[in-house]
């Protein structure tokens, strides 16, 4: 499709996607559409984005009424769009499956509580102005989290730091991304999905945007514990081989203190004469050897099943329905030619 400057000379501004993965969402879905409504609204009274701006909401399997609450919301506005996973695939994929459905020039992810502030969006697409392509929402303040929250929260970002995993502190998946990075981001194949890494390693001039995290509109966060763990496991083993280095070190350590064991045992044996035969003796190197060796197991097994996941080629997901109003928005050419930079549109014959 070929495109030319703009004749008028006047640069329009560039359309936003907001994609918002949702989970049994029902208590805060119409709240929070009408909020992003709102938001975009306003943005686009502004003059900072295209009229042909979207919000693409994407049910992750939901049990409850999101979906139907989704369609309802697509077909009364032809801003939203609607889009159904076959069954849950998790955050991730929701997340992903959301950005591969949008064609516009910068798209914005965000959690459907809105916990993390829709208002920032402003200031996210000023510095995307300003000529960066991601832009990173990070989290000041977490005074609406608890106190066990906050904790293993800021705790994981440091492990995951030391572990040589690059992340931004205090960054969930609030971001804004460009078309470009968008479709960068398209073109990994892995299966495991870490969004938060993986956004790092495209390498894109990329800054942030700092907010106070709000109360949750309504409903219970979806990321217990256990998907919390279980979050934080998959980036360790997807962006870090330290675990595995780990095991040598840890491997070391026991060779060392079994060494040490070995040694007493023969020297009250041969020296004192006194030694008792009994379980302690035996037992202890054993168990400590066993557990060790497990543990290694365990890790070795974790990246096993990694690979074993990545070697199938298994689709990630698989899209249900879609429902929505679809209008044509500004070419974006899918590259570097964004219409925010080179003030690109169509010409007739490619309408």
């Amino acid at each position: 499709m070929e495109s030319v400057i703009d004749p008028s000379g006047v640069c329009p501004p560039p359309s936003l996607a907001i994609v918002v993965p949702c989970y049994n969402e029902e208590e805060v879905l119409s709240d929070s559409a009408e909020e992003l409504l709102n938001v975009v609204a306003g943005l686009e009274a502004d003059g900072r984005i295209h009229a042909a701006s979207k919000i693409y909401f994407v049910d992750d399997g939901s049990r409850d009424a999101t979906w139907p609450i989704m369609q309802h919301l697509a077909q009364e506005n032809p801003r939203i769009v609607a889009v159904a996973l076959s069954r849950n695939r998790g955050h991730q994929n929701a997340l992903y499956a959301g950005l591969s459905q949008t064609s516009e020039d910068m798209v914005v992810s965000i959690d459907a509580d809105l916990q993390d502030g829709p208002e920032n969006i402003a200031a996210m697409i000023d510095a995307f102005s300003a000529g960066n392509e991601v832009v990173f929402g990070v989290r000041t303040e977490r005074e609406t989290d608890t106190w066990f929250k906050r904790m293993t929260a800021e705790g994981y970002y440091r492990v995951m730091q030391r572990l040589g995993v690059d992340l931004v502190f205090n960054h969930a998946d609030f971001r804004l991304m460009s078309r470009r990075a968008v479709d960068t981001l398209l073109e990994y194949p892995e299966t495991n999905l870490f969004l938060r890494g993986m956004v790092r390693e495209l390498g894109f001039r990329s800054t942030s945007v700092s907010y106070a995290r709000r109360r949750r509109l309504a409903g219970e966060s979806k990321y217990p514990l256990r998907r919390m763990l279980s979050l934080a496991w998959r980036g360790v083993t997807a962006y870090s081989i330290a675990p595995l280095r780990a095991i040598t070190v840890l491997g070391l350590l026991a060779g060392t203190v079994s060494l040490v064991l070995i040694a007493w045992v023969l020297g009250v044996k041969i020296f004192s004469g006194s030694a008792v035969p009994g379980w302690a003796s035996i037992m202890v190197p054993v168990l400590f050897i066993g557990s060790v060796q497990l543990l290694c197991l365990g890790v070795i097994g974790e990246y096993l099943g990694k690979i074993y996941e990545e070697v199938k080629r298994r689709p990630r997901y698989h899209l249900r329905e879609v429902v929505g109003h679809f209008q044509s928005v500004p070419d974006s050419s899918r590259n570097d030619r964004s219409i925010a930079r080179r003030c690109l549109v169509r010409l007739p014959e490619d309408i």
